[in-house]
Parts: C-alpha cells; structure tokens; sequence
C-alpha cells in the first residue's frame, strides 16, 4: 500500500510513519508534505497514492484547499487536533478523523477500515467508493457543553428549542425556558446540527421544527413564528430563506 502523510510538524509526521511501518512493514509513505502548496504540487506531479493522511490546518492554509487545487481521488484519513472541522472532513474523501495525539490503535482500527472498505469495491471501481464516501451521513452534534457560573453543563440537543444572537453574544434557549450563552455563532452552529431539525431563519434566529408554535403572514409578506418558549425578540423568516423554509416546513 502506498500513501503520503500531508503534516507540518515534522516530528508529528515522522511518529505516524513509524506507527504505519509498524503496523504493516509493506505499507509505503511515498512523501511527507507540510504545506497545502506543496501537497498540491506533489498531487499534481504523480499518481495518486492508495491512502492519505493528513493534518487540518497547514503550513500556508487549511487542508481543504487541497481538494479545491489538485485531483485528490485517494481516500483521506484526517489526523488533527481540533474536532470541530469533522462534518466538513466527511464531505471530502474522509474515511476516518482521529484526534492527536494519534495512538496505535485507533491508527490500526482506521487503516483496517480502509482496507474493509476497499475489499468491497474492486480497484477500478474506486470512484464507487468515493461516491459512497461522499454520502455519508454525517455526525452531527448531539449536545453541548455550557458554562453557567463555575459550573459546567451537558445539553442535550434534544432539549433545545432555539438560539439566538443579541449584541454579539449567542444564546440557547432550552424547552425548559432556560436561556443560556453559548460559545458558537450561529453560522458555527448552523453547520453542527441536523438541517433536518433546525433551521436557521434569519441571522438572529435559528430554530427546530418543535419549537415552532404557529407560522403568521406579517406586513409586506413576510413570516412571523411564534415560538415556545415564548421569544423576548420577534422572530421573523428572512425574505431569501422563505421558500426554503417552507420547504423545510413541509418534509
């Protein structure tokens, strides 16, 4: 098996080899590059590998600016230290996103799932593969630690009716009617939860399908939600994500 390892601390990149090689003695690592232009030059220049490793944020830029630049067919397995980038890694050619500092084992559990996977599409048929890979359901949140006081919370995704932003600061408001802040803007949080659940209606707002009470025609057209628990700000639907709400409203 042949691979590149896309790291730019060296020290991080040549622990990985060593760990592959100790896994599997045949496995090849045909390059160790440290930066998003280097990995695409590399790409560019040679077939692509059977498997890539590789760290998030890069030298000169994050990871995924590879896939944008160079023809990155080869499964990817993401080696980094921040989680918060793990829906975006499966809408790539991720087959696995393990955490540093990287262990054996779950190194050995990743690279089996490769192998697993590639038992079940022949080699030509590698675009099969990636199709599937890109298919994926991804993982979404499923609760949130927050700070209240000197105290640290878990909150059930389940439990959240909506968020909102007012002066900068973002806030959840439970089923409960606890409104607690949170530290993610609402793009952020957008991007964590189910599209299936939540919506985000405006740049103040974004809500679950529960949490909606009742729908009104406002003045000029526009849409007015009712919310439990029961809003201190009026909670309108922007007028470019109405038909898309309704849409949303209607699965």
């Amino acid at each position: 098996m042949q691979t590149i390892i896309i790291e730019d601390e060296n020290l991080t990149a040549l622990r990985l080899e060593g760990m592959l090689k100790k896994y599997d003695g045949h496995i090849e690592v045909l390059a160790i590059l440290p930066s998003v232009a280097e990995a695409v030059q590399w790409l560019r220049q040679h077939d692509s590998p059977d498997l890539v490793f590789m760290d998030i944020h890069l030298e000169d830029d994050l990871c995924f600016k590879i896939f944008e630049l160079a023809p990155l067919t080869a499964p990817v397995i993401f080696t980094t230290a921040y989680d918060e980038y793990m829906i975006k890694a499966f809408k790539v050619n991720s087959i696995d996103y393990l955490l540093k500092p990287v262990n054996a084992a779950e190194l050995a559990a990743a690279v089996d799932k490769y192998k697993a996977l590639k038992a079940q599409f022949s080699k030509p048929d590698m675009d099969t593969l990636l199709q599937y890979l890109g298919h994926r359901t991804p993982e979404y949140k499923t609760r949130f630690m927050i700070t209240v006081g000197a105290k640290i919370r878990s909150i059930e995704v389940s439990e959240i009716a909506y968020f909102y932003s007012s002066e900068k600061f973002t806030f959840l408001v439970t089923k409960e009617g606890q409104n607690l802040p949170i530290d993610f803007s609402l793009d952020k949080l957008t991007s964590l939860l189910d599209p299936k659940v939540f919506f985000r209606i405006s740049r103040q707002f974004l809500v679950s399908f529960s949490a909606i009470q009742a729908v009104h025609t406002h003045f000029k057209g526009k849409m007015k939600l009712d919310l439990v628990p029961k809003t201190k700000l009026d909670a309108f639907v922007s007028g470019d994500r109405m038909s898309e709400f309704k849409d949303w409203l209607g699965r």
